[in-house]
């Protein structure tokens, strides 16, 4: 029988809708989630129960950063491939419990590279983030472009893990590929992104909270384009880069290691304002808007660059929001009974 894959975050929104898509092509797959209560535990509940029903699907409650546990687990299932979407998410909460972020984050990753190398994986895909390009102001954000200034802890968590995984590529052969999400929506989302609390917000008719005095921008990326980068990018290993030069080196890919870096956005960004109007049609309710300035470590906007993702993986997507946010709609309606 074939090893399986292990999916980090299988109770989460994008680690949910990525081992039923392994599942759906007949993938045997094991999860692992901690369950934390950083948002609705019986969201992560509902959704675990569709993971466990399946007969190829095997779970682990357990947390990223229980070094012995974390052992166990890989020398018991011997995954081959790795998907690690496990992570304490979050900007604003990170710049209050940065201590939360080092364990999960820092911790619990070094956790799945041990455990990688210690059963000879033969591909870590993981997660990054958007959020890394920090400070930088050159849109769309290249993968080619600098993370050297992060705007917030989560961030910084999440390049660390880049530069870990290029040094267990390199020392120990482990292929690596890091994917920096933007924005990402859709159904079974997380309550504490914008769409989940704007929804909530307007169905009550209660004022939603828009920062950055309106001029917010973002890459609205839907689940399923995520997923199927996600899927593409674990079935095409990370190699060293033939045409990398140490002397102007690619920070998104290596010569030494079989290590890359790629964005998985939509491609374009919209204004939130446009975001929240779409919404506001598919409901058939107004917002009220309390229009306030930007929060600590908030980037005003995001657009990624997909240039060399499209090249590595063939990645097209192709969900426009008025599509995305109709489906998460719906979802929601049905979830919670809305009528």
């Amino acid at each position: 029988m074939t090893r399986p894959v292990l999916v980090t975050g299988s109770a989460g929104f994008i680690g949910f809708h990525t081992a039923l898509r392994l599942l759906a092509r007949g993938e045997r797959v094991v999860g692992l989630d901690n369950m934390n209560d950083y948002y609705d535990v019986s969201l992560k509940e509902a959704r675990l129960a569709q993971l466990t029903a399946h007969p190829n699907y095997r779970h682990h409650h357990l947390d990223l950063a229980d070094r012995e546990g974390m052992t166990t687990l890989f020398a018991g299932d011997r995954p081959d491939r790795v998907v690690h979407l496990g992570a304490q998410a979050g900007i604003r909460y990170s710049v209050e419990n940065p201590e939360t972020y080092v364990d999960s984050n820092i911790v619990g990753f070094l956790s799945v590279l041990q455990g990688c190398r210690d059963v000879g994986v033969g591909h870590l895909v993981f997660a990054s983030t958007s959020s890394a390009f920090g400070a930088n102001g050159t849109l769309p954000y290249s993968v080619k472009q600098g993370v050297a200034h992060p705007l917030n802890v989560y961030s910084a968590t999440k390049i660390a893990n880049e530069a870990m995984a290029h040094a267990y590529a390199y020392v120990f052969g482990l292929p690596c590929t890091g994917l920096r999400f933007f924005t990402v929506y859709g159904p079974w989302g997380r309550p504490d992104m914008a769409l989940f609390k704007f929804t909530g917000a307007i169905l009550k008719d209660e004022p939603i909270n828009v920062y950055g005095d309106g001029q917010m921008e973002r890459d609205f990326t839907y689940i399923d384009d995520i997923v199927d980068g996600v899927i593409a990018a674990l079935d095409a290993p990370a190699v060293r880069d033939p045409a990398w030069n140490a002397a102007a080196p690619d920070p998104s890919t290596s010569g030494v290691a079989p290590w890359r870096i790629l964005n998985l956005g939509a491609g374009r960004r919209e204004r939130l304002q446009r975001y929240i109007e779409v919404l506001e049609d598919k409901l058939g309710h107004k917002a009220l808007l309390n229009v306030m300035p930007a929060q600590d470590g908030e980037m005003i906007r995001t657009e990624a660059d997909i240039t060399e993702t499209r090249a590595a993986l063939a990645y097209a997507p192709v969900t426009p929001i008025d599509v995305g946010v109709g489906r998460f709609v719906d979802w929601y309606s049905d979830f919670y009974g809305v009528p």
